[in-house]
């Protein structure tokens, strides 16, 4: 056993799925990576083990004993640690020779420029409930074209949608605008998952609080969102072809065996979507009402 880092036999057990060439292509990539929580940070490490070279990396919070069921990199040894400093420091355990630029202030439009500069792919890594940071991160991507990808962890599962450069972006599939939170908490959740694949389960419907910005969340459901846009990633970063793109989704729910593929042209703005919205604001004001 040899305790010098060697990059070509760290990630050779991916030759196979990957060739020699392309692993050396995503060596020579950067990513863009937004929340250094629940998903961020175990789309980091997944990342970082597909061998990809470098990484920008923000979050300005610290982990807490809340964060213990579903983020990487919380433990008894990280409480109270700035996450994008223990999530570097793990992806560095990994590949030394990555570079990591860390953003230890919030993601907003005073430092996108430079977050995003030079980077060749997004992953949406934020808080559900950070709305206004996410619709101006896919924003500067649309604009700089940059291909992004979100996925969500939904119960036992996961949804997930691609925006590419000239396709659809996502202020035209979720139409957020100016709308309030809890508008837009209901357009994200129900534009990422029109099959709604995790509703079946939920025991405890009192545990979700959009006005609080609180909800239950599981490990089973980020890991499943990090698998997932690890190989969107790599598809597009290697241009293996035929990528789905919004208006096209798809969501995978571990706990019901299921997979749905979703298509709403016109996202939330698609008659079924207006529906399903009207239908979502009613319940939410009944449960506000008790």
């Amino acid at each position: 056993m040899s305790d010098t880092f060697n990059y070509s036999e760290a990630f050779s057990r991916n030759i196979g799925w990957v060739t020699e060439q392309e692993q050396e292509i995503l060596r020579n990539k950067r990513i863009a990576i937004a929340g250094m929580g629940g998903v961020g940070g175990i789309h980091l490490l997944t990342l970082a083990r597909l061998g990809i070279g470098a990484f920008h990396i923000g979050d300005f919070d610290e982990f807490d004993l809340v964060n213990f069921n579903r983020q990487a990199g919380a433990s008894m040894s990280t409480l109270g640690q700035p996450k994008v400093q223990v999530m570097a420091n793990f992806t560095k355990d990994i590949n030394p020779e990555a570079d990591i630029k860390i953003f230890s202030e919030k993601i907003d439009k005073n430092n996108l420029s430079d977050f995003l500069s030079g980077v060749d792919l997004y992953v949406d890594g934020l808080d559900f409930f950070a709305f206004s940071a996410r619709q101006a991160t896919f924003k500067a991507c649309a604009e700089m074209g940059i291909p992004a990808i979100t996925a969500a962890p939904l119960g036992m599962g996961t949804a997930w949608l691609n925006f590419l450069p000239g396709k659809m972006t996502f202020e035209e599939y979720f139409l957020m605008g100016n709308h309030s939170d809890e508008e837009k908490a209901l357009r994200f959740m129900l534009g990422l998952a029109p099959a709604r694949l995790q509703l079946g389960y939920l025991v405890d419907p009192s545990r979700v609080n959009f006005a609080e910005r609180r909800g239950p969340s599981s490990i089973m459901g980020c890991q499943l969102c990090a698998g997932v846009a690890a190989t969107e990633a790599l598809r597009i970063l290697l241009n293996r072809g035929n990528i789905r793109t919004a208006p096209f989704g798809a969501h995978f729910d571990a706990y019901r065996n299921k997979l749905a593929h979703t298509w709403r042209p016109g996202g939330n703005n698609h008659p079924l979507q207006r529906i399903a919205l009207s239908l979502a604001r009613k319940r939410f004001r009944k449960i506000m009402a008790k």
